[in-house]
């Protein structure tokens, strides 16, 4: 699927009537949160503005259909149309919706695939945080092992494809964490206290080794197979993979 690029780093890896996939940078929120920090729905609205061949769009009623974390990289989906995000919003909340995603987590993963079933709820001691709980909401990801390798400062690292079942808030950097796995770069769940995490973001941290690579589904209005995906992120390439290895 060719790419359609704008003229600005923002890129556009799918479109048709109702529906965009955009390949959401680190460091920017999905949705305005009220303050004048810039979100990826503004963005997408200038460069569709900007798009001859978008001119027909009625940019109110845009809207982002998934969620990533700030410094989390990748696919994010938006219905073009107002009529028709009630199929999308639909799709999204089943689980006839594949998602992928690359991480990397610190050691070697050791097993080469791996179904964590563990219900996610908030942390009561940090609100910040979602933590493993009984009384939390089922969730399951599945792992699959993919190398093995080392930093560039000679830490051993696991690269990982994965794959959620459930949608949580943060469910994969929870459950990898859970597991002794912390993801590269998370702050967040890395076994930092809260003054650590404030220490920490005063320098520049570390990216975030998290990426939606990959999304499948049966568009709900055309009945298209749809497949989306990025190129692998070069802050993966320490790994030396290609995309036929995923």
């Amino acid at each position: 699927m060719d790419t359609l690029q704008t003229n600005s780093n923002l890129e556009f890896l799918y479109q048709d009537d109702y529906l965009l996939a955009v390949n959401k940078p680190a460091g920017m929120i999905v949705h305005s949160d009220g303050t004048n920090e810039p979100s990826l729905t503004d963005l997408v609205c200038e460069k569709l503005c900007a798009l001859e061949s978008s001119n027909k769009i009625d940019l109110s009623q845009v809207q982002a259909l998934n969620r990533l974390d700030k410094e989390t990289t990748g696919i994010v989906l938006f219905s073009l149309k107002k009529e028709t995000q009630p199929q999308f919003d639909q799709l999204i909340a089943s689980k006839e919706l594949s998602k992928e995603y690359l991480a990397v987590v610190k050691g070697d993963f050791g097993l080469n695939k791996l179904l964590i079933d563990k219900a996610i709820g908030k942390d009561r001691h940090d609100a910040q945080k979602m933590r493993i709980s009984d009384t939390g909401k089922p969730s399951q990801t599945e792992v699959r092992l993919i190398k093995v390798a080392s930093s560039a400062q000679g830490q051993i690292q696991s690269l990982l494809l994965v794959n959620l079942l459930t949608g949580r808030k943060h469910q994969i950097r929870v459950h990898l964490s859970s597991l002794g796995f912390p993801l590269v770069g998370d702050v967040l769940y890395g076994g930092m206290s809260s003054l650590q995490r404030k220490t920490k973001k005063k320098h520049r941290p570390q990216p975030l080794m998290l990426h939606a690579y990959r999304i499948g589904f049966i568009h709900p209005v055309t009945g298209a197979k749809i497949v989306i995906k990025t190129d692998i992120p070069e802050r993966f390439s320490n790994f030396g993979v290609l995309e036929k290895d995923l």
